[in-house]
């Protein structure tokens, strides 16, 4: 009896193994879009030093204008938005890894266009100074702040030491680790200025009485700011694309921007 017993559990096995076997598995995504609604969740990296777009506070918490963004495209999927911490030095790499985008001021480079698309961009920017407002007048141009004894302080891995590190031989260039405390440096005293975005300039100037930011509507350079996309997924950029699009144009982008920039 035991030997019956044991061939109708066989059977009964086998024809489990052929029904399993039988039963497709889940078709694949066959791009990122598609992707991101089976899994229920949009996969963001961010920095979280760089107000106003995004900013991690020491509990942990996240905000800036390109976190509710994120929020907000995730909310139109359908989906929850989970945000990644990286680094400017990792970013490219992290976000290929483990993010599905990435926001929070990311300036398009080709450097960047290289390993990950790029969305629209969305804000129009430039390197420009900031510095104690007693010094302004002092570092209104390249040449005036490529001078000996001059201290620029940077953030390592963005592309504010790369231009700082490009355009700077005679000024000592600082570095600071933690970009959320790199404009105190100057505050302080422990650096003349910074050279960076005028997004930025112009918020930290707002936040700091003793900071101004030097001619930010006319910056040193040219740069956009999007979003970072996977690299050759088209289908993917296409919707975030129409998405932003909407949102710039139907007062979205505004209404999250206001309480950061007025």
């Amino acid at each position: 009896m035991r030997w019956k017993r044991f061939g109708v559990g066989l059977a009964v096995a086998g024809v489990v193994a052929v029904s399993a076997s039988c039963t497709p598995a889940p078709e694949a995504a066959a791009n990122r879009l598609d992707e991101v609604v089976q899994r229920g969740e949009l996969r963001v990296c961010s920095t979280g030093d760089y107000r106003p777009f995004t900013y991690r506070d020491e509990a942990g918490q996240w905000s800036g204008i390109d976190i509710d963004m994120a929020h907000h495209l995730a909310g139109q999927l359908g989906v929850r938005a989970t945000i990644v911490p990286t680094t400017w030095k990792t970013l490219v790499e992290d976000f290929t890894a483990k993010c599905d985008i990435a926001v929070g001021g990311v300036s398009i480079t080709l450097e960047r266009a290289r390993e990950a698309f790029f969305s629209t961009a969305y804000v129009v920017d430039g390197k420009t100074p900031i510095t104690r407002c007693e010094n302004a007048a002092r570092f209104q141009t390249l040449e005036q702040i490529d001078q000996p004894g001059v201290r620029a302080v940077v953030n390592p891995g963005g592309t504010n030491e790369q231009f700082a590190r490009a355009n700077l031989r005679q000024a000592t260039i600082v570095d600071h680790p933690d970009n959320n405390t790199i404009f105190q440096q100057i505050i302080d005293g422990e650096a003349d200025l910074m050279m960076t975005d005028a997004a930025e300039t112009r918020w930290q100037a707002k936040q700091h009485p003793e900071l101004c930011s030097v001619h930010p509507d006319q910056p040193f350079t040219f740069s956009e700011k999007a979003y970072l996309l996977p690299k050759g997924d088209v289908v993917f950029q296409q919707y975030v694309d129409q998405w932003l699009n909407l949102a710039v144009h139907d007062g979205t982008y505004d209404r999250i921007a206001e309480p950061w920039i007025g």
